[in-house]
């Protein structure tokens, strides 16, 4: 289990690097908010990992807020680009 625990570790590491890459070049409003969203993702999976290694809930609560805002906020920016395009 540890050394699962291990590989997602890194996985999501790696994965966060590159969100963050995306987040700093991104041309677009809507490209830097969908990296936004995957880094709130990405923090949310490791909240997981680590309460799969401790053996609590205690972050829940965190991991439902940061997929609450992320969607939230994706969508209200996504309606707010395309009212912009529109007029």
């Amino acid at each position: 289990m540890t050394i699962v625990l291990w590989i997602c570790g890194i996985t999501l590491s790696i994965a966060s690097c590159l969100t963050l890459v995306r987040l700093a070049k991104g041309p677009s409003i809507l490209e830097r908010v969908i990296a936004m969203d995957v880094l709130l993702l990405i923090i949310s999976g490791a909240l997981c990992i680590e309460m799969t290694m401790n053996k609590h809930t205690d972050n829940l609560i965190f991991v439902l807020l940061a997929c609450l805002v992320g969607f939230v906020g994706s969508v209200t920016v996504s309606r707010f680009v395309t009212d912009r395009r529109n007029a």
